[in-house]
């Protein structure tokens, strides 16, 4: 099952996140995915630090980690779609795929001549763009802010007296390109084992994921008229639970909001006297005095290191969590039984610790993918299955590749 998904060819024409993140997450399921970028420049991705240095490259910024997280395990062609040549050589290319993924704004594809209707048929495009391919809005432009403006997932996250906070991470990016490349694999069951060999053309707005992971936040407005608003790392209706500062630094999850996991936690800080105070007594009145006992807690934790909290709270069974940096990860004894670091060989930044794959298939250790490929590597390996030599050279010494 370490390649379940081989033998499927996959072109992205992504740039930035959501798009290459879907392509790329076909690609760890065993799919072969061909990057297909503008000749001289490639994926914006290239551009964005950190870097390090970058031998071919010696007057320039450098070499981007973020480019070798995101552009690996896949191969890199150029060729200018914006040229009528190129478009003709992508067509060519298509036929032969099963995945187009592509994020560029509503109707590009359609001016470049390469939209599903000038595809073959049994294509599954994967459409991503901030609002949609329809609606008042999909002409806007719009990254990961937007996604999660609009998704409503930035007005719940942070503090309730403070400007909303996004999330550590582009967020909206990331959850598009999975549910992107979910609704891929669905379409290609279709496809293959359930319709007469149609494929489909896939709709994902950066705000739609955002919007779909919002829990009861609709529902709650539409039947009670409640308006979900930021409660910080706290929740109104549980207690206690917070991020709990230690004597070392950092910070603790505790999630002890049910009346079992306070009895544990009690007992973890050896303060098993909280369970008589009436205002404890319960998860009701312990939301209703969450101040008083997460303060508590925060008190027990500020006299402990990170690790003799998560000891004593684990020695319970209590859930508990630090908030790890990556010096946290690359020591964790599990992380390193799981195989959740893999060791990327990349031919710029070399060998160097990446997460891994994700899920794992139960038994296997996650493989490390290849390592992201310089601009236009694969191009003449590639196109060399759809054009002869002579076009090829025809079509570099023009630019179109």
């Amino acid at each position: 099952m370490t390649a379940p998904l081989a033998g499927l060819h996959v072109l992205d024409l992504g740039t930035r996140i959501a798009a290459p993140f879907c392509a790329g997450l076909l690609g760890e399921m065993g799919a072969e995915v061909i990057k297909i970028e503008q000749p001289g420049r490639g994926d914006f991705m290239r551009e964005i630090g950190p870097f390090v240095p970058d031998d071919a490259q010696p007057d320039g910024p450098g070499y981007s980690l973020f480019w070798a997280v995101e552009g690996r395990g896949r191969k890199s062609v150029t060729i200018d779609l914006r040229d009528e040549r190129g478009q003709a050589l992508f067509r060519r290319l298509a036929a032969t795929a099963d995945v187009v993924v592509e994020n560029f704004r509503p109707g590009t594809l359609e001016r470049w001549n390469i939209g599903p209707a000038d595809l073959d048929p049994t294509l599954v495009v994967v459409r991503i763009s901030a609002f949609g391919q329809d609606g008042p809005y999909s002409q806007r432009p719009g990254l990961d802010r937007v996604g999660i403006g609009y998704g409503g997932l930035l007005n719940l996250t942070g503090y309730p007296d403070r400007p909303p906070v996004r999330v550590g991470i582009t967020i909206s990016d990331y959850l598009t390109g999975v549910f992107s490349a979910h609704a891929a694999v669905a379409a290609l069951y279709a496809r293959d084992t359930k319709r007469s060999g149609e494929g489909a053309v896939i709709d994902a707005a950066l705000y739609g994921a955002a919007l779909r992971v919002l829990e009861w936040t609709v529902a709650g407005y539409d039947r009670l008229q409640v308006e979900r608003s930021r409660e910080g790392n706290r929740l109104a209706n549980s207690a206690p639970l917070d991020n709990y500062p230690t004597a070392d630094g950092k910070y603790v999850c505790i999630v002890a909001g049910s009346d079992a996991n306070f009895s544990r936690l009690c007992k973890a800080m050896d303060r098993t006297d909280l369970l008589d105070e009436p205002r404890f007594a319960r998860l009701k009145e312990r939301a209703a005095n969450g101040d008083e006992i997460n303060g508590i807690v925060a008190d027990w934790t500020r006299a402990h290191t990170a690790a003799e909290v998560e000891q004593a709270c684990v020695a319970c069974d209590v859930p508990v969590a630090t908030a790890y940096t990556p010096a946290d990860m690359f020591a964790d004894p599990h992380f390193a039984a799981r195989g959740d670091l893999v060791l990327v060989d990349d031919p710029v930044a070399g060998p160097h610790r990446q997460q891994a794959p994700f899920p794992r298939f139960a038994g296997e250790q996650p493989a490390a993918p290849t390592g992201a490929p310089r601009l236009g590597e694969h191009t003449r390996e590639v196109l060399a299955a759809v054009a002869d030599a002579a076009e090829l050279d025809a079509l570099a010494t023009d630019g179109v590749i």
